[in-house]
């Protein structure tokens, strides 16, 4: 059950009681009167000496808000902003919030039961979105340092500063100790209260995560090119602040997929009719996975929308189900829909059957970066479902919804491109525990892409326009804010200058793809492996989407690494071999009264001498599920053939191959010279 509403009216009164105490007796020492200091270490020291917090505990916050990044100013999903993630409610609300699928999608992508979404519902659009007191710390951190809020947003010693005087607040009001020399085992409390989050589970799993990095310590360099370190020390923290939040006891009904110290609640997605016909229902399927059929995929979305209007979209029956939602500022968790049962989310059948969906708030190409906060959060849950069903930790099966294929050539091009180049693929395998390593040279066929992050920073266009109609920019398109991207470009020849290659299915008349943020044909990203097919200097080429595909890859630092493994190629006497975006079975597999799914190739071509990195044998399987109850022929069954397919690494997006088509090889043979 949920709190009553006295407690989240304690806790408004809480934020409000910070900034007013604040105006009556500064924490610190108001506007700072001497220049900070140019070193970011030091910058830190000296916000946690004038606040009165211990400098491990306001390193590990910020570490669990930003890695210590300033994202040169930017927003994250949630409005917040610097290395101690101060949000504005104002930038929020400012920002056009769209809805996961067009008008007129099919997320469900099967075209013998389609489901079109004919407009976004309003109702759901006027939920509140991120939580008021989690979205406005801005203020009250300008309240209680004296600073002015541009310069908490674009400065990082201020921003620091702000962090501080809001976890000293916080800390006050708890009646906990203050100064920077105090147990850090104190601060509990104050450290749950900074997560934002207005669950107490979710506010004790960051709290967790803070101390948890408190004992194993960090060092990186950051975005903006300064070392932190948060040297190792083990705390045991005292929980007892935790309860004086007054925070609300989330919905954890027996059967709650999620792992044990993760904030995590029901929040379900409805199985229901809504109109008269037998296919009126949504929106999910009711199935028994793994039992009935085996889960190969989890799927990574972003909303393209803020966490509370689309929880509300996810609970309408006319509309698309997903089994996960992520907030972005808590990395709270809500679960719509059992593993077993089928969301309808990737826009892709055969893999919508054998996946589960996990949508994180956020915006593809808004901007925005994504926050530590729900990484860790994603991570722990992905990991959990992948543990548990068997799907490996690798970049073939945790894929992103813009790896996923259309299902027949005319479907490709509008297939999604979400999480989009700032997804931080590497940053979230390690998270995973399965980070990209690999083991070969020049010589053994395979690179996994892999950039550094803090430094890759392609010159992508198009932020906050995204028209329909993509990847067409409509003039004129804007530069994107230069930020770290898992995303390597690829060109048609071994140059800067030289175009990029096409996407056949995205330009049919061969036009080069072009840096618009949402254009991702002629893109790599990191943890995917594809085939060497050239060598030339400090650049390399894969082969990609029927053809040689460069990007720059110097010696000295390094945009994907040598890797071995099992390549596919054509069998001899075969010029070519279609490819597919779906693996079903053949006809004759197909009951008495069930309708053949046509193997239907797209519009690709992958001929003879090129390899394509092996991600797996899969099964001809179509699992039929078209009307409410189950009555029409063949329902709630997965139909089964003789064919098999490879699954192998054909574009950014993931493809088939019927394997009487093709060999399979040791990547070293055949490999380029």
């Amino acid at each position: 059950m949920h709190r009553s509403t006295l407690s989240r009216s304690r806790r408004a009164l809480l934020t409000a009681a910070v900034v007013t105490a604040a105006a009556a007796v500064p924490l610190g020492g108001g506007p700072a009167t001497a220049a900070p200091p140019d070193d970011r270490q030091q910058q830190y020291a000296a916000a946690a000496a004038e606040y009165g917090v211990p400098e491990n505990v306001l390193l590990g916050v910020s570490y669990l808000e930003s890695r210590w990044d300033t994202h040169a100013g930017t927003p994250s999903t949630s409005g917040g902003f610097g290395p101690l993630h101060l949000t504005d409610v104002a930038h929020v609300t400012s920002q056009p919030a769209g809805f996961h699928v067009d008008a007129h999608e099919d997320p469900r992508g099967d075209e013998s039961r389609p489901f079109t979404v004919t407009a976004p519902a309003g109702a759901a659009a006027s939920r509140n979105a991120p939580l008021a007191a989690a979205v406005q710390t801005m203020q009250a951190a300008a309240t209680l340092t004296g600073a002015t809020v541009d310069a908490l947003r674009s400065d990082p010693a201020t921003n620091i500063r702000g962090g501080a005087a809001l976890l000293a607040a916080y800390q006050r009001e708890l009646g906990g100790p203050l100064g920077a020399r105090t147990d850090p085992a104190a601060w509990y409390g104050a450290v749950a209260r900074y997560s934002g989050a207005d669950t107490e589970e979710t506010a004790a799993a960051f709290a967790d995560e803070v101390y948890d990095q408190l004992r194993s310590g960090a060092s990186r360099r950051t975005d903006d090119g300064h070392q932190v370190t948060l040297a190792a020390r083990a705390v045991s923290p005292d929980q007892s602040g935790l309860h004086q939040l007054g925070l609300r006891r989330a919905e954890r009904p027996d059967g709650l997929e999620c792992p044990v110290g993760l904030g995590c609640e029901w929040i379900p997605a409805p199985y229901e009719k809504y109109g008269p016909g037998a296919g009126d229902y949504g929106n999910h399927d009711l199935g028994n996975r793994p039992a009935q059929q085996k889960l190969e995929y989890i799927v990574i979305h972003d909303t393209e929308g803020y966490y509370g209007p689309s929880v509300g979209l996810v609970q309408q029956a006319d509309y698309l189900g997903w089994h996960y939602t992520l907030r972005s500022v808590d990395g709270h968790v809500a679960q719509h829909i059992k593993a077993k049962d089928v969301g309808w989310q990737a826009g892709n059948w055969y893999v919508n059957a054998k996946s589960i969906g996990i949508e994180h708030e956020g915006f593809a190409g808004h901007g925005t970066w994504y926050t530590e906060a729900m990484y860790r959060a994603s991570a722990k849950l992905v990991r959990h479902l992948a543990l548990r069903f068997n799907i490996p930790l690798d970049r073939q099966h945790i894929i992103g919804h813009d790896n996923v294929p259309g299902t027949v050539a005319s479907t490709v091009a509008g297939m999604h491109w979400d999480p989009g180049p700032y997804w931080d693929w590497s940053h979230y395998f390690d998270l995973l525990r399965a980070p990209f390593r690999t083991t070969g040279t020049a010589w053994t066929g395979l690179v996994t892409i892999d950039p550094d992050v803090t430094t890759n920073r392609p010159a992508f266009i198009g932020c906050n326009q995204q028209p329909p109609g993509v990847p067409t920019p409509p003039p004129p398109a804007e530069p994107c804010p230069l930020r770290g991207s898992s995303a390597v470009i690829l060109h048609s020849a071994p140059s800067h200058d030289a175009p990029l290659v096409n996407d056949l299915a995205e330009r049919p008349d061969g036009t080069p793809d072009t840096m618009y943020i949402s254009d991702h044909g002629a893109r790599a990203s990191a943890g995917q492996t594809y085939a060497v097919a050239e060598v030339r200097g400090d650049w390399t080429a894969i082969w990609y989407l029927g053809q040689k595909a460069w990007f720059h890859n110097p010696a000295a630092v390094r945009t994907a690494k040598w890797a071995t493994g099992f390549v596919v190629t054509p069998r001899p006497g075969k010029a070519t071999v279609p490819v597919y975006g779906r693996a079903y079975p053949e006809q004759a597999a197909y009951p008495a009264g069930v309708p053949y799914q046509t193997i239907s190739p797209l519009q690709y071509t992958f001929a003879a001498g090129q390899r394509y990195a092996l991600g797996g044998i899969v099964p001809s399987e179509y699992y039929r599920a078209v009307t409410f109850d189950g009555s029409s022929p063949g329902d709630w069954t997965v139909i089964r053939g003789d064919l098999r397919y490879a699954q192998i690494q054909f574009g950014h997006r993931i493809m088939y191959v019927n394997l009487d088509d093709v060999l399979l090889l040791p990547s070293p043979l055949g490999a380029p010279r």
